[in-house]
């Protein structure tokens, strides 16, 4: 089976034809490049929440991009039967189901995998990932802390296996049209950009710690992360607004806003000054175990003065712009201003109140050709990275792991300024701060053993 996923990996020299959004190429093209109707078998770790997403998208793609879910690996056996059942229903097989990740990648059949794990468990599944030759698909933020991203960087590049991080957007017909449009000058030089992330949230309460339930594999589950008792509170979903699995909302939703924000700013780089501040308004933390907050304003400035603001707002709240955007983005330029609401947007001339340009009426819809070979509609980031596992190039990833990298540390680097309290200055190159010794303990993490990020991939 090695030799099997070597031909996937090496064949299709040449693929020019491929579309790099993952939007699709035409059925003639694709099927005579060599390999390209040869089966991908995909594993999907972690299948609750939006793991269950990731088990939708790529049963949808099985005929669409020949792809078959093989294994469905959760620590939590207590998700098998409805997952299972569902994959049955899909792809007309029973899945195998793992509890410990390490069992899929020794199995020489899986291709790739795609990880919905939480965040402290996203690096070092990856690069165990890559070190057995599997190609990855990981959910946002790439890492839960900026060492760790770097480390998947290294592990993408020494084991020659394609990353792709999943900031959908980068996908979307819609929001590529809107890059575009600013990274040709559309409105002026872009100078700011600004995401949003405006999430009412409600408390969750408090649990006593306790025993963890029999289907769930606790020591797995905390991998990574330092030992604390079970506490239901702190478990599924939770586990977004404690610092040692989550990075709050600004590193949850957050992180597409972010992305699209370093985008429209065209910075391929670490900013040089990061400054966040906030808290936890409207719940009492005597009554809920939260310990991120649920309100908050970073700003950072790059080397050129180029600036990017993002706002997380947990509480009740208005939206902004004319496109009373929430979940969002903004971009300033020196000839007007843009605003991008998901699938839409339009731009702004100087002072004039109507918008000048604005999202193609039809742009979901594919060219006309029979042969066309679309994925189905919120597939598309998916198919791209089967796409590009089929051409064995990562530059027709739409997100690779080091794109990925970039746009994580942004939340993750606010959250060291919030927890210091003070402004940040930022080397990116080599990934530390100037002078700054304790905001560089907070780059990294103890590990607790066997579950270590190695210095060496």
């Amino acid at each position: 089976m090695t030799q099997r996923r070597d031909f996937i990996k090496k064949s299709l020299v040449g693929t020019a034809g491929i579309a790099m959004g993952g939007l699709g190429f035409s059925a003639k093209s694709y099927g005579s490049i060599m390999g390209a109707n040869e089966r991908i078998n995909l594993a999907v770790i972690g299948i609750h929440g939006q793991g269950f997403t990731h088990i939708r998208n790529w049963c949808s793609l099985k005929e669409n991009r020949n792809v078959f879910l093989k294994t469905l690996c959760d620590v939590d056996e207590a998700f098998y039967g409805e997952r299972a059942k569902f994959v049955e229903q899909s792809m007309g097989t029973k899945p195998v189901t793992e509890w410990d990740m390490r069992r899929v990648f020794e199995d020489q059949d899986i291709d790739a995998v795609s990880f919905a794990t939480p965040n402290h468990w996203h690096a070092l599944g990856t690069i165990w990932a890559c070190q057995a030759g599997k190609h990855v698909y990981v959910e946002k933020p790439a890492c839960h802390n900026v060492f760790e991203g770097r480390k998947m960087v290294e592990a993408a590049n020494k084991y020659n296996v394609l990353v792709q991080v999943g900031f959908q957007n980068r996908s979307f017909a819609s929001v590529m049209e809107a890059m575009n449009f600013l990274h040709e000058g559309g409105i002026g030089e872009v100078y700011m950009a600004k995401g949003l992330c405006y999430k009412p949230r409600d408390s969750f309460g408090i649990a006593p710690d306790s025993m963890p339930p029999a289907s769930l594999h606790y020591d797995m589950w905390l991998g990574p992360a330092s030992y604390r008792p079970y506490n239901e509170k702190k478990g599924h979903y939770n586990w977004h607004w404690h610092w040692d699995t989550g990075n709050g909302d600004t590193g949850n939703q957050g992180p597409h806003q972010f992305d699209i924000a370093r985008w429209g700013l065209n910075k391929n780089e670490h900013p040089l000054k990061i400054y966040s501040t906030g808290g936890l308004y409207g719940i009492d933390p005597k009554e809920c175990s939260q310990e991120t907050p649920n309100t908050q304003t970073s700003l950072f400035t790059y080397d050129d003065g180029k600036v990017l603001e993002f706002e997380t707002r947990g509480r009740y709240t208005h939206g902004e712009s004319s496109l009373d955007i929430k979940i969002g983005n903004m971009f300033y330029g020196t000839e007007g201003y843009l605003e991008l609401n998901g699938s839409t947007w339009k731009a702004f001339r100087q002072r004039e109140k109507e918008p000048f340009a604005r999202s193609a009426k039809e742009k979901s819809e594919v060219p006309k050709d029979p042969t066309f070979l679309a994925p189905p509609g919120g597939t598309e980031h998916y198919a791209n990275f089967i796409d590009a596992i089929r051409s064995g190039n990562s530059y027709n990833l739409s997100c690779n792991i080091r794109e990925g990298h970039y746009s994580s540390s942004l939340p993750i680097l606010a959250n060291i300024s919030y927890k210091l309290k003070r402004e940040l200055t930022f080397r990116g190159s080599y990934e530390k701060f100037a002078n700054d010794a304790e905001a560089d303990m907070m780059l990294a993490r103890n590990y607790r053993k066997p579950y270590v990020v190695p210095d060496d991939v």
